[in-house]
């Protein structure tokens, strides 16, 4: 299956990562803006968009449509959404289902939730941030990018 797109025009994450910071950094990097498209792919394939029109499929007689009629593929969306959300914490994971799944730009987030400005901003980098690390799109300062393979107390070799 094709990773779920949207046109450039559309992602606010799109529009932050080619926005510069002082010294000509783009505010997101790439390993961020990465990290958000994979969340808004899985929430999309996990069919977690909620429904704006009547849904014909959920009237009687017209079968389950139920959990059991959910495909394996998206399950492993709606798992993968719960645990990168959960890896985020309740703080960070609203503004990124804001901005990355719902396309809310963060001026529009700042204003919903009575936000000073450029808050949005800030806490939606940190958020991906962490979203990068839990996907393994970047590696936690003073590693290296290596993990640790083992761990023994000081003494044995």
């Amino acid at each position: 299956m094709a990773p779920t797109r949207t046109p450039a025009d559309e992602s606010p994450l799109t529009r932050l990562a080619t926005r510069r910071v002082a010294g000509g950094v783009p505010f997101l990097d790439a390993g961020e803006c990465e990290a958000g498209e994979r969340l808004r792919a899985d929430w999309t394939r996990g069919g977690l968009m909620p429904s704006v029109t009547q849904r014909w499929d959920r009237l009687p007689g017209a079968g389950s449509a139920g959990p059991g009629d959910w495909s394996d593929h998206m399950m492993d969306c709606r798992r993968r959404t719960q645990g990168a959300l959960s890896a985020v914490g309740p703080e960070l994971s609203g503004v990124l289902v804001d901005v990355c799944c719902f396309l809310k730009g963060t001026e529009q987030v700042e204003r919903e939730r009575g936000w000073p400005a450029r808050s949005a901003k800030m806490l939606l980098k940190a958020g991906l941030g962490i979203l990068a690390r839990h996907y393994g799109l970047t590696h936690r300062a003073g590693t290296g990018g290596a993990a640790t393979r083992a761990w023994r107390p000081e003494g044995e070799g």
